[in-house]
């Protein structure tokens, strides 16, 4: 026969189911998933780095997160419907192409956690994550026209875009920081999303560069890096690569890369979700959130010597604390 609660066991149970109620919800109230860029899931780049978020954040919870690799924009919602049949609750997309289709799917889901990587919607459950890019290109900027001999340094985009003008601006304000003569170079590999995806025309960009007298170039086109990279090798020039760290690519090759911490904000999503702390509302990422930086390893530290090292991080300090104020394409 069950024998009746004392008053200290019901005392306790209460204490308990309110700690229940106060802690973050359960692995299984929680299941975080993942919308890719079109392209490639491992492309060393984009994609990638926030595989590599969302990795982290697994291996240090022990939850799973679901994913999906779109074959084009036009798979938005069939992904979106895809993610949550399995049950995903907070769901981040990567691409400033899901702007759009997002703000019209987002109200007709309102118990799902949105948080959009690289674009803004504003929506009482969409989180958007933009990055300062233009103070990372800033650095990278100055490093270009430090290493560069002909005095003549490129810029190759995927395609001509609000994002992309931001990289310009401060790649190109970095270079005449560093060197106010220094010559600059601007061309974009297509006018569709699908330039982030075409190394052989992005090698054609670089080499007409070159040509141009260009002997550093920053490569911000996605996957097409691919072909940029190879043509720098080829050509004995410099290429610097972007979002994720490049340098291992092409060693001699890629003086650097501007790092865009697409890692920090896909696993910062997933915790705050699973924690109870995710808000709506938009954030970005600059020096001084460490969502840009410049790499530097052993792959490009023999490129990078210390009085350009020197140079850049005093542009940095510069930079958080405001005495340096780079302007974004606007």
């Amino acid at each position: 026969m069950p024998q009746p609660l004392s008053r200290r066991s019901v005392l306790a149970l209460g204490a308990a189911g309110l700690a229940t109620l106060a802690a973050p919800a359960r692995a299984q109230d929680f299941a975080p998933g993942l919308l890719y860029a079109v392209g490639q899931k491992f492309d060393k780049s984009f994609n990638e780095g926030a595989f590599t978020g969302a990795e982290r954040f697994k291996e240090a919870t022990g939850i799973a997160y679901r994913d999906y690799l779109p074959a084009s924009t036009a798979q938005f919602e069939q992904a979106v419907a895809a993610l949550l049949r399995r049950g995903v609750t907070d769901l981040a997309l990567i691409g400033y192409y899901y702007a759009a289709p997002l703000a019209s799917l987002a109200p007709k889901h309102p118990a799902v956690r949105f948080t959009l990587v690289d674009a803004v919607v504003e929506a009482p459950n969409v989180q958007s994550v933009t990055f300062k890019e233009q103070e990372g290109a800033f650095l990278v900027g100055m490093l270009a026209a430090m290493a560069s001999r002909t005095g003549t340094v490129g810029f190759i985009g995927a395609l001509d875009i609000p994002l992309i003008r931001k990289f310009i601006a401060g790649f190109q304000q970095g270079a005449r920081h560093a060197r106010p003569d220094i010559g600059l170079l601007v061309n974009f590999v297509g006018t569709t999303p699908a330039a982030f995806n075409d190394p052989t025309t992005g090698a054609e960009v670089a080499k007409a560069q070159f040509q141009r007298g260009a002997d550093v170039v920053f490569a911000g086109a996605g996957v097409s890096n691919f072909g940029i990279f190879a043509a720098a090798k080829d050509a004995g020039r410099f290429a610097i690569g972007v979002d994720s760290n490049q340098n291992h690519l092409y060693p001699g090759t890629i003086l650097t890369s501007m790092l865009k911490r697409v890692d920090l904000a896909v696993e910062r999503a997933f915790g705050e979700g699973r924690s109870g702390a995710w808000t709506p509302g938009s954030r970005a990422l600059g020096l001084a959130e460490r969502g840009v930086d410049y790499a530097l390893d052993d792959n490009n530290r023999a490129l990078v010597t210390p009085a350009m090292r020197d140079r850049l991080e005093e542009a940095r300090a510069a930079i958080i604390q405001g005495h340096i104020r780079v302007r974004d394409a606007a």
